[in-house]
């Protein structure tokens, strides 16, 4: 039950910049996404606004922004910047706009629940790409798709304004190896077949790889390669080959930081994924300012390999926690909603449970990563045992970085910045600025000085068309689970 869940709940993956989608207008709409978009004219201006623009410095207060074509025109002191004749203007006193959220760890699949006999999921098309932009995320890497065709299909509509949802960064299906806890994965036969599964994959569409747990260093290495020739990354959520192997690989990106990292359990066999309850009670003993950890985290920084942040998930695992949240009852199949309740009941009374100790190395070891000059991405990924939404689990994250050490604003730089250059799309999104796509969060609140105003979303544009956050909530109730 433990090892199940704990694989379940960290399913990781990567990238190459995606074409330029054409900036949609509320008349390209499809009649199903229009209804959602509750501002949209040719010219917008959002004034008095406070500002957190994504780049780690401080909020600023009494900002104007100009959008027009999808794109910010202009952005300054409200006093110097000129609203232009008939624009439809947001008066945003006391409220705060960041950029739209970039999520590198998110699905488009949910646990199917507690009553299958092997780990089997559901794909959410209709509600995960609402929630993900009703709650501020515009940008999204998919790391680990169960459904790769449906996951590029969904991409289409969502592009072609027939779906409402963010943009999506497809990957390809996992790269595993023999072993998979799921049938819903394909287990790679050697170096060859992990060639041949990226080449075809790259040719369909993706944009993105992941390694998965039990893949070999071969296999791995074979795809790494493979991929670098067609100019795409590849992450992993490890388990067979540690993180200095992995980056000796190339491999571009490490998802959940040190609670998946094998390689400090005494007598590993090299390309063997040990048990999940081991590496767990070796972590929990480690000292992360210790010479081993630290030498991992110089390695990844001189590897330049990225690390995804996912503490959120891993906060499921912990006795009571994260905080039980109505909206997110309320968006579950009711049949759903039981199985998660059930669960954490049983994980609330795990009274030597190691996750709080764990949950405290890993946010040492992202605070040390990123203090050595590591890269930090953050994601969600809404598996596990449920509870961890699309979206939701997004706001959750950027609290827990906040809870971790790291700022209001280097959270949210983390969750934007850092995001879009690493996917090769920070020169259209990903920070607040003139020539920018308009993708921009609308929170009723500080979360400079509050993150946990960030659950205050009211308005989410999205290349300039303001969707009504509370309307696309609403529209998902009790469908998490079912589709």
């Amino acid at each position: 039950m433990k090892r199940f869940v704990f694989a379940a709940m960290l399913t990781g993956v990567v990238f190459c910049a995606a074409a330029p989608v054409r900036a949609q207008t509320a008349d390209s709409l499809a009649p199903g996404v229009r209804e959602f978009a509750k501002v949209s004219a040719p010219v917008i201006a959002l004034t008095h606004a406070r500002v957190i623009d994504g780049t780690g410095a401080p909020a600023r207060t009494n900002q104007t922004i100009i959008i027009s074509g999808g794109k910010i025109q202009s952005i300054g002191d409200s006093a110097s910047i000129s609203v232009p004749a008939g624009a439809q203007v947001l008066d945003l006193t006391n409220k705060t706009v960041i950029p739209g959220l970039v999520g590198m760890h998110e699905h488009m699949f949910y646990p199917a629940g507690g009553r299958t006999a092997v780990a089997m999921y559901n794909e959410m098309g209709f509600s995960f790409p609402r929630l993900y932009l009703a709650n501020g995320v515009t940008s999204l890497r998919t790391t680990g798709s169960i459904e790769p065709y449906t996951d590029l299909e969904l991409k289409k509509l969502i592009d072609s304004g027939k779906l409402a949802g963010p943009k999506i960064h497809v990957t390809g299906p996992y790269l595993e190896g023999t072993g998979s806890f799921t049938p819903q994965m394909h287990g790679l036969t050697g170096p060859e077949d992990a060639r041949k599964t990226v080449d075809y994959w790259a040719d369909e569409g993706v944009t993105s790889f992941k390694a998965y747990m039990h893949i070999t260093r071969a296999e791995l290495a074979a795809a790494v390669q493979e991929a670098h020739k067609r100019g795409i990354k590849v992450t992993g959520h490890l388990c067979s080959v540690g993180f200095k192997e992995a980056a000796a690989l190339g491999i571009d990106d490490l998802e959940h930081g040190l609670m998946v990292d094998t390689e400090f359990d005494l007598g590993k066999t090299p390309d063997v994924c040990p048990s999940q309850q081991l590496t767990a009670k070796t972590l929990a003993g480690i000292d992360i300012e210790g010479a081993p950890v630290q030498s991992t985290i110089r390695d990844l920084v001189s590897h330049h390999v990225a690390v995804t942040s996912t503490i959120v998930i891993f906060e499921t695992l912990a006795p009571n926690q994260p905080p039980l949240e109505r909206r997110v009852i309320d968006a579950l199949l009711p049949e759903a909603a039981i199985d998660y309740l059930g669960t954490r009941s049983v994980i609330a009374e795990d009274a030597n449970s190691p996750w709080p100790v764990l949950l405290k190395k890993e946010t040492q070891f992202e605070r040390d990563f990123v203090k050595a000059g590591g890269v930090l991405l953050a994601g969600e990924d809404p598996t596990g045992y449920g509870g961890d939404l699309a979206g939701f689990g997004d706001q959750r994250e950027m609290e827990l970085l906040v809870a971790a050490g790291f700022t209001p604003a280097e959270a949210i730089h983390i969750y934007t910045e850092n995001g879009a250059r690493f996917l090769g799309e920070d020169n259209r999104v990903g920070t607040l600025a003139a020539g920018k796509q308009a993708d921009i969060v609308v929170i009723d609140g500080d979360p400079s000085t509050k993150i946990g105003d960030i659950e205050k979303t009211e308005l989410v544009f999205k290349d300039g068309i303001g969707y009504d956050s509370a309307k696309l909530i609403e529209s998902v109730r009790g469908s998490v689970g079912l589709h």
